[in-house]
């Protein structure tokens, strides 16, 4: 238990969530949040639900603790704290998160829920608390920094203003910034890329995924994926179990034109996949799905389509990302989707999130007249 005092009249009671009364304050307390704010999108909260269960594969080597923070019965502010085994220490030190933080506008609510969760990872054994992560690094991540003009789209996140605010006044530093561009895909590609495109010639293939062996394509995925990821800042490694539980849920939205394996020599050498932005038929069910849950949000999307989509995984493998064949598969596996999107009729993806220091990745996609429109921040503090 965590207490901050206002005063002598209002304390601030912070509480770890060990209880199903608990736990749905803390699943719907954002909506006090976010109660006037015209762009938030309530995630589905069975979703969150079913990220919390330990049968979620992330639990396989993760750990993590909700708490919950009220005043004279009333709940105002929410956190996580997580470890991750796979989380390497940087610089000799055990590294913690923080996560689904909602609050109100006032100082001492954030500072009652970052001791809280900072006291539980300092008893973990952390050193150093960074985030947010929800819950992991390779689901929904960072603090929305700009661009809170637009709604968020599938798996990406949206914040007030005061959240930056207060957390850089509790001493957090900035990490690493992820960026989200948006980009038409009716675009002229630019003479640059087809040239080097053309250069590789027979050597490169592009195809759709093979959805009749989907499992097996599904931990190709995988295997492309830690190894373009693997040197990137703040890594940590999908399991099997995570990668397969990720493509089960996808399988339930993505469409066949939407993902392209680039091959070179015969060799898989990248992938791309693009999602309908399921954020825009959502948008009106208050995060309810029930009673018919997955089977009302298929019916749906059967019969709604969406305008936006966005691509959340991408990837070419270390060999090839070093000079023009790297810049060319992307190129090349962008130049593949893009003509499914326009035939659906997407007028807008959106490629994130990246890291500010992928030059390359930025730069290819500003020439193709992408722009930047949110900033993502992952914050970091020491743990004394």
């Amino acid at each position: 238990m965590s207490q901050f005092n206002e005063s002598s009249s209002a304390v601030i009671d912070v509480q770890p969530v060990k209880d199903r009364r608990k736990f749905r304050e803390f699943l719907s307390f954002p909506r006090q949040v976010y109660a006037t704010d015209p762009h938030w999108v309530e995630p589905l909260r069975f979703e969150r639900q079913r990220q919390w269960s330990q049968r979620h594969p992330w639990f396989g080597h993760a750990r993590a603790m909700p708490f919950v923070a009220t005043r004279n019965g009333r709940v105002e502010g929410t956190i996580s704290a997580q470890v991750d085994a796979l989380q390497e220490p940087e610089d000799g030190k055990k590294i913690g998160y923080f996560g689904q933080l909602e609050a109100l506008d006032r100082v001492e609510i954030f500072q009652a829920l970052f001791d809280a969760a900072g006291r539980w990872l300092r008893d973990q054994g952390c050193q150093r608390i960074r985030g947010p992560y929800d819950l992991g690094v390779n689901q929904s991540c960072g603090l929305l920094v700009d661009g809170r003009d637009r709604p968020p789209m599938v798996m990406m996140g949206h914040a007030p203003e005061w959240y930056a605010d207060h957390i850089e006044g509790l001493g957090f530093r900035p990490a690493m910034d992820l960026l989200a561009y948006e980009l038409r895909p009716d675009f002229d590609p630019p003479t640059a890329m087809e040239r080097l495109l053309s250069r590789l010639g027979d050597r490169i293939v592009l195809r759709t995924m093979n959805f009749s062996d989907y499992a097996r394509e599904v931990e190709l995925l995988r295997d492309i994926f830690n190894d373009a990821w693997s040197r990137n800042w703040g890594f940590v490694p999908l399991t099997r179990k995570e990668f397969a539980h990720m493509g089960r849920e996808m399988r339930q939205i993505i469409r066949p034109g939407y993902t392209c394996i680039a091959e070179i020599d015969g060799e898989p050498a990248g992938f791309l996949v693009a999602l309908p932005n399921i954020n825009e038929l959502i948008a009106d069910l208050d995060g309810a799905l029930l009673p018919l849950g997955w089977a009302r949000l298929l019916w749906r999307i059967k019969t709604r389509k969406a305008t936006t989509a966005r691509v959340p995984l991408m990837g070419v493998r270390r060999r090839f990302q070093r000079g023009p064949s790297g810049a060319a598969i992307s190129f090349g596996m962008i130049e593949k989707v893009r003509h499914a999107l326009v035939s659906d009729g997407i007028g807008n993806v959106e490629l994130s999130w990246i890291l500010e220091t992928n030059q390359g990745m930025n730069s290819l996609i500003e020439a193709m007249g992408g722009h930047l429109y949110k900033r993502y921040r992952i914050y970091e503090k020491e743990l004394n």
